[in-house]
């Protein structure tokens, strides 16, 4: 069981930046991918639809037969995460309350900002998440839909991106936020324009980071964890384009791919 894989699914190539995070904090875990990349993008589209997708999402993951479901997708997460979790027979994590917890954690003024697909601050399920944490919290969210082309084009230095950042993130300094969610898995790429748009003294949350830590929390308190010390066994599958997601993909990953799977499982 053990060695069994951790299942992760996004909509398709910012879920990586998760991936990225898990095999730094857990090395020696192996791994099960799938990105939705015929139906990206989750986020403009209805509840419905997405957790129809989610279903059939989790259904594939349950197929390679992994001990853990990773919802890399904040999207999911906000919308779907009771679709996932009555599905699955394995523990599930999504990337919206390990992201909460890391901010109330790290809020000094409790003013706490956060950025998303339209969907994910549609579903307001940072939020509510937030202020289950902490009454007195204040949450102040935007949606910036122009983030994930950008962070997908490469261009986290480039002058657009830095005036598309200013431009989605001055209401924030209005706000007088200290602490902001990266809402969405594609925005940790462009931390250094995010960063610099808001003000060095915030402090920029990356809920992936934060579900790594969650992950391995459940991994040590179920006895999960994979006691090889080998290097592991990563796969991924996509439902569409694996030449283009390669490409992007070992830039929101750190590192080469491999070989990627494309599965006919999933129809538009």
């Amino acid at each position: 069981m053990n060695s069994k894989p951790i299942g992760v699914f996004d909509s398709g190539i910012g879920g990586l930046t998760v991936v990225r995070a898990l095999t730094q904090r857990l090395p020696h875990e192996n791994i099960v991918y799938f990105g939705d990349t015929a139906r990206v993008p989750y986020g403009p589209k209805s509840p419905q639809v997405i957790r129809e997708y989610a279903a059939q999402d989790v259904e594939f993951l349950i197929s390679r037969d992994v001990k853990m479901i990773v919802i890399a997708c904040n999207t999911v997460s906000g919308v779907a995460l009771d679709v996932v979790m009555k599905h699955a027979k394995v523990p599930v994590v999504g990337v919206i309350l390990p992201g909460a917890d890391a901010a109330v954690a790290a809020t000094r003024k409790r003013r706490i900002g956060v950025i998303g697909t339209i969907a994910t601050v549609n579903s307001k399920a940072y939020s509510h998440a937030i202020r289950l944490l902490d009454k007195e919290a204040e949450v102040f969210s935007r949606a910036c839909p122009l983030f994930v082309p950008l962070a997908e084009e490469g261009w986290t230095h480039h002058t657009v991106t830095g005036l598309v950042a200013k431009e989605y993130l001055f209401p924030f300094k209005l706000e007088k936020i200290d602490t902001l969610i990266l809402g969405c898995t594609h925005y940790p790429i462009l931390k250094d324009a995010i960063r610099t748009a808001v003000d060095e003294s915030v402090t920029l949350i990356d809920s992936g980071e934060a579900t790594a830590v969650e992950v391995e929390r459940i991994l040590d308190e179920k006895k999960l964890r994979n006691p090889s010390q080998l290097k592991p066994h990563l796969q991924f599958f996509v439902s569409d384009l694996p030449a283009k997601f390669s490409e992007i993909g070992e830039r929101f990953l750190g590192q080469k791919m491999g070989r990627i799977n494309k599965t006919g499982e999933f129809h538009l």
